[in-house]
């Protein structure tokens, strides 16, 4: 096997046809590894001259590993993997089929790369192809807690229904025959007509938090510019799903949930005001919509991704965490201990902050 460097944006561009065969020989990856994502990312996000993807090809000239990375120089020298803060997983990809010699051949090539950066994988997924890598690292090494996500089971609605307990369950499925009574109608929205509805879509996720605590990100153009780039490809690939729910002729909420072969992430939703003062569960609704992504012949756990917001543990789902791995030679090995160490003092100060919330809710329940 040999491997090699891509640095050049167009040239990066370029592989989408062999990415997507290897994205699609790798299981344990997310829909945040498609080319169309990360290149759009690259497009919408990427500093020029930075970009570090590391390919691994087979004496067929077949990709069979590949790291998308790029280099950042702040607040230390580090590779770290495209995607950035809105994608909520990241990883390498390694072909199933040749996963040991394929991870192997990744290894070496990375730890050629370490020697003047260190290598910062974040928020990488349980089962990660990165756990390969870390595993036999012949360098310096340590692995940190991340974000924390929740996931359910691939199951039937009716089925996720049942983990409830029974008044809570009774109450949820009045909420589903009131959308029936009130004529919510679904659909999935065709290849053709995606970026009209990522549109709208956007436009009534803003809606639905005007004057409340947004993520910000999601309101500038090159997040609006990024889904409306990548969607149309991620959705002819099967690796995303637009639903549009209609009220009286009108789209009044939109839900983009991407999908890989055992994952089904809901990660954007725009839902009108409206809704809720109709007494609409939009949060039910949109659950509903996603559990018919989650069976079939390949199963789909349904990942509600990164956070742990109260809405989310009303389905009683399983807690499950990222991690992250820091990988470096002797030589970068001080840059380890510098971003180890920034992250335990980041850890302390939200710890301090929690404690000081905590306090101040106690002292005005008083």
């Amino acid at each position: 096997m040999r491997a090699e460097l891509c640095v050049d944006k167009d040239a990066f561009a370029a592989l989408a046809a062999p990415w997507g065969r290897l994205y699609r020989a790798c299981g344990a990856a997310t829909p945040f590894q498609s080319h169309a994502w990360l290149s759009s990312w690259w497009h919408s996000y990427g500093r020029r001259g930075t970009l570090r993807v590391l390919l691994v090809r087979d004496e067929e000239d077949r990709l069979v590993a590949a790291a998308p990375l790029m280099r950042v120089h702040r607040p230390i020298p580090a590779l770290k993997p495209l995607g950035g803060a809105i994608s909520d997983f990241t990883d390498v990809l390694v072909d199933d089929a040749r996963r040991e010699e394929g991870a192997r051949a990744l290894r070496a090539a990375l730890f050629g790369l370490a020697r003047t950066a260190l290598l910062d994988f974040r928020e990488a997924r349980p089962g990660a192809c990165v756990e390969d890598i870390y595993r036999d690292w012949p360098g310096p090494k340590k692995t940190l807690v991340d974000s924390a996500c929740l996931e359910l089971p691939a199951m039937p609605m009716e089925d996720l229904l049942k983990r409830l307990p029974a008044p809570r369950a009774q109450r949820t499925r009045a909420k589903m025959r009131k959308l029936a009574a009130l004529g919510v109608e679904s659909r999935i929205v065709p290849c053709t007509d995606v970026e009209q509805s990522v549109r709208t879509l956007l436009h009534l996720h803003q809606l639905q938090w005007r004057g409340r605590k947004v993520t910000s990100e999601h309101l500038q153009p090159r997040f609006r510019e990024h889904l409306l780039r990548s969607m149309r490809p991620m959705v002819a690939a099967g690796e995303a799903v637009v639903t549009e729910f209609r009220l009286d002729g009108q789209v009044v909420a939109a839900d983009l949930t991407l999908l890989s072969d055992t994952l089904a992430g809901g990660y954007l939703y725009g839902a009108d005001p409206q809704l809720r003062e109709r007494k609409v569960d939009v949060a039910t609704m949109l659950l509903e919509a996603c559990t018919r992504h989650t069976g079939g012949e390949h199963p789909r756990a349904l990942s509600l991704l990164r956070g742990t917001e109260p809405y989310k543990q009303h389905w009683r789902p399983e807690p499950v965490t990222n991690q992250r791995f820091l990988l470096a030679r002797r030589r970068t090995a001080p840059l380890l201990c510098a971003a180890s160490g920034d992250a335990a003092a980041r850890q302390w100060l939200r710890q301090q902050r929690q404690r000081r919330g905590e306090h101040r809710d106690g002292g005005a329940s008083s």
